[in-house]
């Protein structure tokens, strides 16, 4: 596919009243697009602190559009992606929704992005009735922005149960300390874990919180030696996590360290070394899969990419084809219908069976993945529908 480079200066006016005043958008990266395709969306970041996942992202939606236009597009229709960099902020993520739906005229939206930047988009998609898909951001008003919001991963506090059952039940570990990212992310997490703790016998004996610039951990570390716990439960990004492990190992700290999807990315591996091995993860991939979907992605992405696939490709990959086959079978250019035809997706992607609930959360296993010679591999599955249910309203 050809990119293209658009710096000139646009305006975008959102005719439903969402925004009431011309709204600027400088810098913008999007692909080539010409009136006999179907577009679709994207915002994600390309440029600041989250431009690593951001490009995996776009390469996994990238490699699910490639994928569907090989095997004939929509109805002989070839899908084009019309891509932002958001810059994972919400004051440029608005102006950008405003103008892929009244300027590109896309059909649809996808995030590839984090939660402030997808929650802002959400709100403009859903008052416009256009239908939109958060890949992987976790925050929970993100569907609740409107009923053409979809979520294709977990949200924060399922991660979070799902940790306090790996930890408590499956690791047997009781006495935990939790190191919690102090943004939208770390937060839902830590809701999550906290309210289930108590039914897996979990006390937690402390709980520090950290800002994402943050990069040096020595003060909580050395209060987290004193707390003598048997497990760490550590929210981050795999920019934040990984000097966290890497320090608390160089601590001489031996328990087991239990992340989450935000470490999900080779980068992690690279930054913490030696430290990472044994950490764990909840997530969606699973490197080890023997399904044909998840196999394919893994595959196809380390030949476009030139690096091993990670959790925010495989949610981005898995949006689109979701996209994808909700416009085959609506089967018109109706956003009602196409909306109606995401709801009732009933479909394996490369990281598992999605369908969606009445909020339009997304259900599905939890996998785990531990590192294992410097690459993350399958540790688990949990599969808990009471404990893994999102809220339905």
């Amino acid at each position: 596919m050809r990119h293209y480079i658009k710096s000139a200066l646009s305006t975008g006016m959102l005719a439903t009243g969402v925004l009431a005043a011309g709204v600027l958008v400088a810098g913008s990266m999007v692909m080539s697009a010409s009136a006999d395709t179907i577009k679709i969306g994207f915002n994600v970041p390309l440029t600041g602190f989250a431009a690593a996942d951001g490009q995996s992202a776009l390469h996994g939606a990238e490699l699910g559009v490639g994928q569907v236009n090989a095997a004939g597009g929509i109805n002989g229709e070839m899908l084009e992606l019309v891509v932002y960099d958001d810059q994972a902020s919400p004051k440029e993520a608005a102006p950008l929704a405003v103008k892929m739906i009244t300027q590109d005229e896309i059909v649809a939206g996808v995030s590839g992005s984090y939660s402030g930047a997808t929650r802002a988009a959400a709100t403009i998609f859903a008052e416009s009735k256009v239908p939109y898909i958060s890949a992987y951001a976790i925050h929970p008003d993100i569907t609740r922005a409107g009923d053409y919001v979809f979520r294709t991963s977990f949200m924060g506090e399922v991660q979070g149960r799902a940790g306090a059952k790996l930890i408590g039940e499956m690791l047997g570990k009781k006495r935990v300390a939790m190191v919690t990212l102090n943004n939208d992310f770390g937060k839902s997490l830590a809701t999550g874990f906290k309210e289930q703790a108590g039914n897996f016998g979990i006390e937690i004996v402390a709980e520090y919180e950290y800002s994402i610039k943050d990069r040096e951990f020595g003060p909580i570390i050395s209060k987290i030696k004193a707390d003598k716990p048997d497990a760490i439960y550590a929210s981050g990004y795999f920019f934040t996590a990984g000097p966290m492990v890497s320090q608390i190992r160089a601590a001489g700290l031996d328990q087991p360290v239990v992340g989450q999807e935000g470490y999900d990315s080779q980068k992690f591996i690279e930054i913490a070394g030696g430290a990472s091995e044994g950490v764990l993860i909840t997530t969606s991939l699973d490197r080890d899969s023997s399904a044909a979907e998840t196999k394919d992605f893994i595959k196809g992405f380390a030949a476009k990419a030139g690096y091993p696939a990670d959790m925010v490709a495989a949610s981005a990959h898995t949006a689109i084809l979701v996209l994808a086959d909700a416009l085959k079978k609506s089967g018109s250019g109706d956003k009602a219908a196409l909306r109606d035809a995401v709801a009732k997706t009933d479909l394996t992607a490369s990281t598992g069976h999605i369908s969606f609930n009445a909020l339009g959360e997304v259900q599905k296993d939890v996998q785990v993945q531990i590192v294992k010679n410097g690459n993350w591999h399958h540790h688990s599955v949990i599969s808990d529908a009471v404990l893994l249910a999102p809220p339905a309203q």
